[in-house]
């Protein structure tokens, strides 16, 4: 689930602002315990430090994370991971950068790519926080304005405590410009990880056998207003693939009702499975919720996400899906996901589908094993991509926290 940013509240504020003349805005208090603030510079680092501030709270439940960015990203929506989306950044000018500092007081940075401010770095290395520069590539990096001034860029780039980066030009150049070799990682790209849901084994294993060889496709996250294109191309399917089973999964338990009444007149059998119905033979819908995704993900080897298909969607993160195996197929509004749907199609792991008749040409095309299994792969690949860099920071993020956890507890 995601929660659009609605200014001054205690989850998500903008407190920083220019204007012509300087204002007081009022902040929402520091959260009590870790802080850990990230600064995006782009759409998909935004999603990818949101995730791992996600992972990261599982293993540290008193941690918050805390996410600015620039300013074209301020109409993005903000996922779970997050509990505070700050926004822009105050100008890098002493006075404005103290006093974020002051009453943010974060205990590592994590900033991503470019758009380097050198007096709120300089500030945070001399208050002891820990940054990390992350999947910074070399067109991002500050250049030295004048070959006979002092090399500032240098300075700027001492400050961080370590420079992680995926690009071989990039660290050729910070080498050059005389960068401790400790402090520079070659690493992989940042990149959004998944973390499949949960499921039961013994319940997975009762419905692959209660379905045994029967055709499955999935549609998850689906909206109201999206059942009658769904069902209306699973009935055209069913014309060709007559054991076919739609798993309609709606969005929240709210839906339930309503989607019972528009399948109730639909001519299809269908089996209620939040009423405790198993499917059988001659089941061809099975109604469910998204709490259930876990499993009905794992069953079905091509799913639709839904919540994509028309213009009031704000679409759903894909990586969840490709983790499990699936083959995806999603419609035109994906909202903020969109780079994720793009490198995934470009990766062969995802189709895009405008309306019944493309859905229904796809379902078909793709109850082939072996084209979804396909799909399936290269999905895979793009969801591991990232582990590397992911599993760094897991690690390096928490020893930096221990240290300065037993730091304070000494002092």
């Amino acid at each position: 689930m995601v929660r659009t940013i609605r200014p001054v509240t205690a989850k998500q504020v903008r407190p920083w602002r220019k204007a012509s003349t300087t204002k007081t805005v009022i902040q929402p208090p520091r959260p009590k315990g870790e802080l850990l603030w990230a600064h995006a510079t782009s759409t998909e680092r935004y999603l990818a430090l949101s995730d791992l501030g996600q992972r990261l709270k599982t293993m540290r439940p008193d941690l918050s994370v805390m996410i600015t960015f620039e300013p074209e990203l301020c109409s993005l929506r903000v996922p779970d991971g997050c509990d505070l989306a700050v926004g822009e950044l105050p100008p890098d000018q002493p006075t404005e950068v103290r006093a974020f500092l002051n009453h943010w007081q974060p205990d590592i940075c994590l900033w991503t790519g470019g758009h380097l401010r050198p007096v709120l770095m300089r500030n945070c290395n001399e208050r002891g926080i820990n940054a990390l520069l992350i999947d910074v590539n070399a067109d991002e990096l500050p250049a030295r304005k004048r070959r006979w001034l002092p090399d500032q860029s240098r300075k700027l780039m001492e400050s961080f405590t370590a420079i992680l980066t995926s690009s071989p030009a990039a660290l050729s150049q910070l080498r050059r410009s005389g960068i401790a070799t400790e402090k520079l990682i070659q690493t992989s790209r940042l990149r959004i990880s998944a973390t499949p849901s949960a499921y039961q084994e013994d319940e997975l294993n009762r419905m692959q056998g209660v379905l045994g060889s029967r055709q499955v496709w999935l549609a998850a996250h689906t909206r109201i207003d999206e059942i009658d294109t769904i069902v209306g191309a699973h009935r055209n399917a069913l014309r060709l693939l007559h054991r076919l089973l739609l798993v309609l999964s709606v969005e929240t338990y709210a839906d339930l009702d309503a989607a019972r009444d528009l399948l109730k007149d639909i001519g299809l059998r269908c089996a209620d499975w939040e009423a405790g119905e198993d499917p059988d033979d001659n089941t061809q819908v099975l109604l469910t919720c998204d709490e259930d995704l876990g499993l009905w993900s794992r069953v079905a080897p091509l799913s639709l996400l839904a919540g994509t298909l028309h213009k009031n969607a704000g679409g759903h993160n894909p990586m969840e899906t490709a983790a499990l195996g699936s083959a995806i197929l999603h419609g035109p509004y994906v909202g903020s996901h969109a780079p994720l749907y793009q490198r995934l199609t470009e990766a062969g792991a995802a189709l895009q589908v405008n309306g019944k008749d493309e859905l229904t040409v796809q379902i078909i095309q793709l109850s082939a094993p072996d084209k979804a299994a396909e799909m399936a792969v290269a999905g895979w690949q793009i969801v591991t991509e990232g582990a590397e860099l992911t599993d760094q920071l897991l690690d390096r993020i928490q020893d930096l926290l221990d240290l300065r956890e037993k730091h304070h507890a000494t002092t």
